[in-house]
């Protein structure tokens, strides 16, 4: 399922401008971090605009500051442009650094490591007769469907035999499943967890069809009340999926270059991949940055400085590689896996799986 976080990182990665580098501004907000943070960069940033870009620039910030007044945001990211009529708004319930950008484009390096880190995944809390179906994202819960049903639970002496009050039971348990089953089918992401307690739950995994059954990542024994309790130990769950999905990532990319199959790695290889739309998996050590130029005409990207386009002549202005980097990725829909493995960094810092060569 495509959250709307993806949705978001496609929607900035298509935006840019290309006859001004300092027409968007990308702004990071945590309230409880600094509450002067915003003032501040907006005054450095606005010292050091020339006369043409003077204008957008104080449309554009007034635009934020009117939307911060009104919507009293507490973590989000906002990406405007006066001169674009354009405005978009990310709700982050997560903690982020604050972070201030006005460049040619909106800087999503940060959203897509938050996208990268915090796995969607549903969860279902379940017993014999009741269930709980959530959608997780961004460590929240987005939405949510609860169904239960009456289903006997003890068979009484008398009226009808055990033998035929276990086959009711069983078929009223097997069409609550199937209702269940039913609402997986519309909500279900990647990743899902059952819980709850006794044997339903696993009863309920076995009645799953196979497209369900293999996104079941865990399988949790836990009361049917301690919602809190299931969503933290899930948290913890996915977050550790995450570092191994990481790791397995690198061990991937390795594995390819020994083969000298379909890989590239080092600047200037994934650069020349990701622009190409090769790249199936992108891989980017999580904090390097590189500097480089860029020529906003033929959108020609090199790292180190270069004062002239070496293909059209023209002036270049300086760039963040690896953010150039990660928004042609997601332009042409490649997953982009953040790491801090060590041997990442030994081949270059990025690297890629690609789709083709």
């Amino acid at each position: 399922m495509v959250t709307e976080l993806q949705k978001a990182l496609r929607t900035l990665s298509e935006v840019y401008d290309v006859e001004s580098k300092d027409t968007f501004v990308s702004c990071y907000i945590n309230k409880h971090d600094d509450p002067k943070f915003l003032q501040r960069r907006e005054h450095a940033c606005a010292s050091l605009l020339g006369r043409e870009e003077q204008e957008n620039f104080q449309q554009t910030m007034q635009e934020i500051k009117d939307f911060l007044q009104i919507k009293n945001v507490t973590y989000g990211a906002l990406f405007a442009s006066y001169k674009h009529r354009f405005f978009h708004y990310v709700s982050l319930p997560v903690t982020i650094n604050n972070l201030f950008v006005v460049d040619s484009s909106p800087y999503i390096r940060p959203l897509a490591r938050i996208n990268d880190e915090w796995e969607s995944f549903t969860l279902v809390l379940l017993d014999s007769h009741y269930a709980k179906v959530l959608s997780v994202s961004l460590g929240r819960v987005d939405q949510t469907r609860q169904l239960s049903a009456d289903i006997m639970n003890k068979h009484k002496k008398g009226g009808m035999s055990q033998a035929r009050f276990q086959r009711l039971r069983k078929g009223a348990m097997h069409t609550f499943f199937t209702e269940v089953i039913g609402r997986l089918e519309a909500v279900a992401d990647d990743r899902i967890i059952l819980a709850g307690p006794g044997q339903a739950k696993k009863q309920f995994h076995e009645l799953l069809p196979q497209h369900l059954a293999s996104r079941v990542v865990d399988v949790i024994d836990i009361d049917i009340d301690d919602e809190q309790e299931l969503l933290q130990e899930s948290l913890h769950l996915i977050s550790q999926r995450e570092d191994t999905k990481s790791h397995d990532a690198v061990k991937q990319l390795k594995a390819e270059i020994l083969r000298d199959g379909l890989v590239a790695y080092g600047i200037d290889e994934t650069l020349q991949a990701v622009k190409n739309g090769q790249v199936d998996l992108l891989l980017v050590e999580k904090d390097y940055k590189v500097k480089g130029c860029l020529c906003e005409h033929c959108q020609i990207l090199r790292a180190g400085p270069i004062n002239e386009c070496p293909v059209c002549g023209g002036h270049t202005t300086e760039a963040d590689v690896i953010e150039e980097i990660i928004e042609f990725a997601e332009r042409t829909d490649a997953t982009v896996e953040f790491s801090d493995d060590e041997e990442l960094a030994r081949l270059g810092h990025v690297g890629a799986i690609l789709r083709y060569k």
